[in-house]
């Protein structure tokens, strides 16, 4: 198989601005993008279910969990040129461009709660949110439910950093720092790559 080298992964903290950076890398860039997330709340939405109630059937039932990575290997194996948002797309597609970005989980949690405010159109979990503490508790609880599940089914750790191309903290960075950050290195990558 080929081995391709435009194909970028993004994994993170909640809040760290995985969604806004990717959306904008992929405009500069001309990729596509394709949001794990969003696929998963298809999903929970096409069963009935709100996102919460996914969540908590991937705990028991793994199945869910392998059509979404069954997904993403297909991407890595038949696509090019694009940008996925994953939690396991780093481990799925090894030939990508590895990147994760962190954030201060008070800063995260004030820039999600920011979100939720203007965005009408959450999921009902995301309704019931009143309070930043409320959103350090949903953050902390499904990175915990993330970091296990994925131990269990392929024994990987999306938190040891030695597995990214790069790695941002966001906390202090605006978004186009963080942008131009990622642009310089992926650049790097590129050229690295190709020998030159």
């Amino acid at each position: 198989m080929k081995l391709k080298k435009h194909i970028i992964s993004f994994n993170g903290d909640h809040g760290s601005g995985k969604s806004t950076i990717a959306k904008k890398l992929a405009e500069a860039l001309g990729y596509k993008r394709f949001y794990m997330g969003k696929i998963a709340r298809n999903m929970a939405e096409d069963h009935g279910m709100s996102y919460a109630e996914f969540l908590d059937l991937l705990k028991t039932d793994p199945s869910y969990d392998k059509r979404i990575d069954d997904y993403v290997v297909s991407l890595g194996n038949n696509e090019d040129n694009f940008i996925i948002e994953s939690r396991t797309a780093w481990h799925f597609i090894p030939q990508s461009f590895k990147v994760y970005l962190k954030v201060d989980p008070i800063e995260g949690a004030k820039r999600m709660f920011a979100d939720y405010q203007n965005d009408s159109n959450r999921d009902n979990e995301s309704k019931d949110v009143k309070t930043m503490e409320d959103i350090l508790n949903i953050s902390r609880n499904r990175k915990k439910a993330d970091d296990e599940r994925y131990k269990k089914l392929y024994n990987i750790d999306p938190n040891d950093m030695s597995q990214y191309d790069l790695v941002v903290d966001t906390t202090n960075l605006t978004r186009e720092e963080v942008l131009d950050t990622v642009q310089k290195a992926y650049k790097k990558f590129l050229k690295e790559e190709r020998g030159s």
